[in-house]
């Protein structure tokens, strides 16, 4: 894979994807975004010059033809192989006489205006990648879309309630993930929704069972096995199809 790009990359499963493709050397070029560097990235941005951090809020959809130019400068015909839309928000437990408005409008903006709109600024590097690598099968190597979701945007699978800014943002995800490898399959793009698991991150907090390097080894190894039949699907971590 010749680039990523990897949104919300400061902590957590970003942090922990973009040191992973760094130790594993699995992308020529790595592009990750972020509100402000965290001290543990810019160590990694001194340490690697294939690594490129951008910085960025991905509220000010404003800004993303700027970073798309920055990419660009960089790739130049080769494209964009991977996005993977990662920056995310959460709200704590919130039952219906406790949810205030702001609490959904900012998870809505984050969890799922902000990677409808970075794909479709990004689009036109998506598609130089995917036709620079016509001779592969559709997939990372070629070009694709990972949408960092979760399993409490499962409909089918709710079954305690709550969580409403955080739910209704994810399954709406969800449902752009699947408008999405619809309308790019004719470019050979693969797109796909990805639930990481109950992670130990400042998000998951400190009773999820799983660690982030536990996480971060499924999903690559997951998504590294996706081809065109499984574009338009809701994966966990573990290759396992989860129900919309």
């Amino acid at each position: 894979m010749q680039s990523v790009l990897i949104t919300g990359a400061n902590r957590g499963l970003g942090l922990g994807m973009v040191k992973y493709l760094l130790k594993q050397n699995k992308a020529e070029k790595i592009f990750a975004t972020c509100r402000s560097p965290s001290e543990e990235l810019q160590k990694l941005l001194q340490d690697n010059k294939n690594l490129h951090v951008i910085q960025l809020d991905v509220k000010n959809t404003d800004k993303f033809e700027e970073v798309a130019l920055q990419i660009s400068r960089v790739v130049g015909d080769n494209g964009l192989n991977l996005l993977i839309n990662n920056a995310g928000v959460t709200t704590k437990y919130t039952k219906i006489n406790l949810v205030k408005p702001e609490q959904l409008l900012e998870n809505l903006a984050v969890n799922t205006i902000a990677p409808i709109i970075l794909t479709k600024t990004l689009l036109p590097l998506l598609k130089k990648a995917s036709e620079a690598n016509s001779d592969k099968p559709v997939g990372i190597e070629r070009a694709a879309v990972i949408n960092m979701s979760s399993v409490l945007g499962s409909i089918a699978q709710n079954d305690q309630g709550g969580f409403y800014p955080y739910r209704c943002s994810k399954a709406a995800l969800n449902a752009a993930t699947k408008s999405m490898s619809i309308d790019l399959k004719k470019d050979q793009i693969l797109v796909a929704s990805m639930h990481p698991g109950w992670v130990k991150t400042d998000m998951g907090g400190n009773k999820a069972p799983l660690d982030v390097a536990t996480s971060i080894n499924g999903i690559f190894d997951t998504i590294y096995k996706l081809r065109e039949e499984d574009s338009g699907k809701f994966l966990q971590y573990d290759g396992t199809e989860l129900p919309w």
